[in-house]
C-alpha cells in the first residue's frame, strides 16, 4: 500500500540578495524571515511537509532550528537569474526521492513576505485540494486608480507612447482592459494617448471618469505571498499558473515584499501591530515557544522607585511572588538570566538571593543577549524578554517573546508582543512564570 501523498510547502531562500545583505536571514520582531515563514507553514493544518530551499549553511541552520527540512539547492539554480519555479522542481524531486512519498499538492512560499500567516496558507492550499482549483494564489483587494507614465518608448523603436501602444492593444482586441482603452483614447477622448502624446494614462480606469469607490470594479493585487499548485499539473507546465486558477483574498494590511532596507524597516516598524493582531487578542506565550526568560531588572523587578538613606546608601523593593516565578521557571528547565545597565550592588545582590546569572553594567544590552544566546546555544526568537524603558527597544527586536510590564513606557508597550496586567516590582515576573509553567506554580 503507498504512503498517502503529500502537501508540500516550500520555501524558497538563496543566500544571495542584492537588495538586502542577507536578507532571507533579516530579523523581524527577532525572528528571521525563513524561521517565520517556516513557523507559519508548519502551523498549517492542511500542509503535511516543510522544506527550505537554499545554498546557504546559515539559512539551512535557521530553517532546521525552526522544524523545517533543508534542500540544498545546486548552483545553477541559485543565482540572481533563477526562478522560483526551479527551485521548487528540485525541491519537489528532492522530497520524493528521500521520502519516497507521492506528492498531491505543492505550494510555493515567499519568506519575504512577512506577515503571511498560516490561515492564508491553510486557504490557498485548500483551493487546490479540496476545491478543485489547479493552482491558487493569495490576493489583496484593490479599488485604487492605476496610472502609468506615458513617455515610454515601445521596444522597436518606433517612439510610440506606452499609452499609444494600449490603446493600439485594446482596438485589436487583446488584454487590455476597456479601462485601458478609454482612457489611451479609444474611445474617441479628445486628451487620450492620441490627443497628447506622451500623457500619463489610466490603466484601470478613464481619467476622465471619477467613480465612487463603491461604483468602482474590485481589482486584485498578487501578493507574492503565498501559491498551491497541484504537483502533477505544476510539473507538466513548469509555472505556477496553470488550469483553473484560483484566488484567496488576503488582509491587505499584511501585504508587504521586502525588497529594499527601507520595506524591511517598515516591516519591523509594524511587526508589533501585526503580529498581536496574528496571535489574536490576548494572545500570550507558553512553554513551548519559550527556551529562555531574560529579565531586566530596575522598573521590570522593582517599581522603578530608589530608596536613598542618609549615607547615601541605595536600597529597591523587590515582589516575593517573583521570586517564586523565578523558581518555577528554572524548576521548568528554562534558562533565566537578570540583564541590567545598572552597575548597583543589589542588582548582583538580587541576583545571587535567586541563584541566577547575571550581566549588569551593559552598555550594549541587545550585543550582550545575543553574545549569550549563541554561548547557550538558544535561537533569539526561543527567548522571552522582559522590560519596561527605552534601552529595552534594542533586546526587544532581537527577541522573539518582547514583554513589557503593565507600566512599561508606552512605546515599549507599544514594541511588545504581550503586555503583562502587573506592574514592574508587583508581580510582573510572577505572572510571566505562570503564562509558562502555570499548572506548576
Amino acid at each position: 500500500m503507498s504512503p498517502n501523498p503529500a502537501v508540500l510547502a516550500v520555501i524558497p531562500a538563496r543566500g544571495g540578495s542584492k537588495g538586502v545583505a542577507a536578507k532571507n536571514l533579516a530579523p523581524v520582531a527577532g525572528v528571521p524571515l525563513v524561521a517565520r515563514a517556516a513557523r507559519e507553514c508548519l502551523a498549517a493544518r492542511n500542509v503535511t511537509d516543510v522544506v527550505v530551499s537554499t545554498d546557504d549553511t546559515a539559512i539551512a541552520e535557521a530553517a532546521r532550528s525552526a522544524g523545517a527540512e533543508v534542500v540544498e539547492r545546486p548552483a545553477e539554480i541559485a543565482g540572481d537569474l533563477a526562478t522560483s519555479e526551479a527551485a521548487v522542481l528540485h525541491a519537489m524531486e528532492v522530497y520524493e526521492k528521500r521520502h519516497r512519498r507521492p506528492l498531491q499538492t505543492v505550494l510555493l512560499v515567499q519568506c519575504t513576505s512577512p506577515f503571511l500567516v498560516r490561515e492564508d496558507i491553510e486557504q490557498v492550499a485548500a483551493a487546490v485540494i479540496d476545491e478543485g482549483a489547479d493552482s491558487a494564489l493569495t490576493v489583496a483587494p484593490f479599488h485604487g486608480f492605476v496610472w502609468r507614465d506615458g513617455t515610454t518608448a515601445s521596444d522597436d523603436g518606433t517612439g510610440e507612447t506606452a499609452a499609444g501602444a494600449a490603446a493600439s492593444a485594446a482596438s485589436a482586441g487583446t488584454a487590455a482592459s476597456a479601462g485601458t482603452a478609454a482612457s489611451a483614447g479609444g474611445a474617441g477622448g479628445s486628451d487620450g494617448a492620441s490627443g497628447v502624446n506622451g500623457s500619463a494614462y489610466g490603466v484601470n480606469h478613464d481619467r476622465a471618469v471619477r467613480p465612487r469607490r463603491q461604483d468602482r470594479p474590485e481589482d486584485l493585487l498578487e501578493t507574492g505571498a503565498a501559491y498551491a499548485m497541484d504537483a502533477m499539473g505544476f510539473r507538466e507546465s513548469g509555472h505556477r499558473f496553470f488550469g483553473r486558477t484560483a484566488v484567496v483574498r488576503t488582509d491587505p494590511a499584511r501585504v508587504l515584499e521586502i525588497d529594499d532596507p527601507h520595506d524591511l524597516a517598515r516591516a519591523r516598524a509594524l511587526a508589533p501591530l501585526l503580529d498581536a493582531r496574528r496571535d489574536g487578542p490576548g494572545a500570550l506565550p507558553t512553554r513551548e515557544d519559550v527556551d529562555a526568560v531574560v529579565l531586566d531588572f530596575d522598573g521590570t523587578q522593582t517599581d522603578d522607585r530608589v530608596y536613598i538613606d542618609a549615607e547615601g546608601r541605595e536600597t529597591v523593593a523587590v515582589h516575593r511572588g517573583d521570586g517564586l516565578g523565578i523558581a518555577a521557571l528554572r524548576r521548568a528547565g528554562l534558562e533565566v538570566l537578570i540583564l541590567s545597565t545598572e552597575t548597583n550592588p543589589v542588582v548582583a545582590a538580587r541576583a545571587a538571593k535567586l541563584r541566577l546569572p547575571v550581566l549588569h553594567g551593559i552598555d550594549r544590552k541587545d550585543l550582550a543577549l545575543k553574545q549569550w544566546c549563541e554561548e547557550k546555544g538558544i535561537a533569539p526568537e526561543r527567548v522571552l524578554y522582559a522590560g519596561n524603558d527605552a534601552n529595552d527597544l534594542p533586546c526587544f527586536a532581537l527577541a522573539g517573546w518582547p514583554v513589557a510590564v503593565a507600566d512599561a513606557h508606552d512605546v515599549v508597550r507599544a514594541a511588545a508582543r504581550a503586555v503583562t496586567t502587573r506592574g514592574g516590582g508587583a508581580g510582573a515576573v510572577r505572572e510571566i512564570a505562570g503564562w509558562l509553567v502555570g499548572a506548576e506554580l
